[in-house]
């Protein structure tokens, strides 16, 4: 099996890719829409967050939350990838990985992946191109499919 499997993911959805050898061109395995993703802060709370008198004085502030919404949707879709990727490492369906996902939500990606399935990881594209048409996915992905 010289399968390589390619997730191109970005919060409002994910699509995961399979080649097999070079010049095999991708398959499109997987097509996973996230349209949560897509929203704002302001969309997912549904209240303000509270507000609280100073200890000293007369000044009131808001409290924060520790995480915003749209970072804590991003964390639960990045787990749901990371669980994708286990089951298919687990099947023997890939040798190889490649993650394709802009810098902050490659991060998210990273941290959830279990070391084995993190040790498959062959190459990173730091970009969202998550718009990017299929047929052209291999020209953006350059010699990583080459590995």
């Amino acid at each position: 099996m010289n399968n390589i499997w390619i997730l191109v993911a970005h919060r409002g959805g994910a699509r995961v890719f399979e080649n097999k050898g070079p010049g095999k061109g991708l398959n499109l395995l997987h097509d996973i829409p996230h349209p949560e993703g897509r929203l704002k802060n302001r969309d997912i709370g549904s209240d303000k967050p509270g507000r609280s008198f100073d200890s000293r004085g007369q000044g009131r502030h808001s409290l924060s939350s520790e995480q915003e919404p749209t970072a804590h949707l991003a964390e639960q879709f990045a787990k749901q990838l990371s669980s994708l990727l286990e089951d298919g490492r687990n099947q023997q369906r890939y040798r190889k990985l490649v993650l394709v996902a802009e810098p902050r939500f490659l991060g998210n990606l990273r941290a959830v992946l279990s070391a084995p399935t993190a040790a498959l990881v062959s190459g990173v594209v730091g970009k969202d191109l998550g718009g990017v048409n299929p047929h052209d996915m291999p020209k953006h992905l350059g010699n990583l499919l080459r590995l």
